[in-house]
């Protein structure tokens, strides 16, 4: 089966997507900080719409039509398009973000020049550090996923070089309860990783040969069931944060120096 970036197939994986991949407001809050005093802002590889912002006027644009038709009515529809090729006009928005996104583009340096060409002021990218990836407790039982994650997403340098001077590094702690499911968001709750609908909203699990992910499965059922997962990684359930491979690049352009949020 293929690895190359972009080509997650939505149309097969995005049933249900909306129910699991939520804003953590947590999160969101550090996203919206760093968009600063921005009013118009793309969002580029929109999906159904999370951590888009209710308060400016905000121009999603999202390949997938499965993904597209997810976004609550209270959202502004998606403009279908892709990140390497923006619609807009040099400089003709105030900002521009890109969350969980940037792996399923072919070419993600091209989407983020793209993405600071548009922008006036900042870029925002939520993305994971590939180099930290085995951070997280599952990649002992599937390590076949942390290979297929560390080929998809391009390296931090990658994503700065794209962006330009004045770009900014920041990690992202992981709250016990985030609601955005994504893997390390489980990090204390391992049961969740048992259920089929919360891997199918992950999109990395849909890279992995046939026959891997259920003996993997299977063995995090078996250590859960025993007490190996707890031997082991207890502690975590009760760890308040989770320091993993989340990052916020912000490329500040011309706008106001990043503040970030309490």
């Amino acid at each position: 089966m293929t690895t190359l970036k972009g080509d997650a197939d939505y149309g097969r994986i995005g049933e249900g997507y909306a129910r699991v991949r939520r804003a953590d407001p947590r999160i969101a809050a550090l996203v919206h900080a760093a968009l600063g005093d921005a009013r118009t802002v793309v969002n580029v590889g929109a999906g159904a719409g999370s951590y888009e912002p209710s308060d400016r006027h905000v121009l999603p644009v999202e390949p997938s039509a499965e993904m597209r038709a997810q976004r609550p009515a209270r959202l502004a529809p998606a403009i279908h398009g892709f990140a390497a090729a923006l619609p807009f006009d040099d400089g003709s928005v105030d900002a521009a973000m890109a969350l969980l996104t940037v792996h399923q583009w072919p070419d993600a340096a091209a989407g983020l020049r793209e993405m600071r060409r548009v922008a006036r002021g900042p870029v925002v990218v939520l993305t994971f550090d590939p180099e930290a990836l085995g951070r997280l407790w599952l990649m002992d039982y599937v390590p076949e996923l942390r290979a297929v994650e560390a080929r998809r997403y391009p390296a931090i340098g990658t994503i700065t070089a794209a962006l330009g001077p004045d770009t900014e590094v920041r990690p992202v702690p992981i709250p016990i309860d985030c609601v955005d499911g994504f893997s390390e968001a489980f990090y204390a709750r391992p049961e969740a990783l048992l259920d089929p609908a919360v891997r199918r909203a992950q999109s990395g699990w849909s890279f992995l040969e046939p026959g891997v992910e259920e003996p993997a499965v299977s063995a995090l059922a078996a250590d859960l069931a025993s007490g190996a997962w707890d031997e082991r990684h207890g502690h975590l359930r009760t760890q308040p944060e989770f320091d993993g491979a989340v990052r916020l690049v912000v490329s500040r352009g011309s706008a106001p120096r990043w503040r970030g949020a309490a």
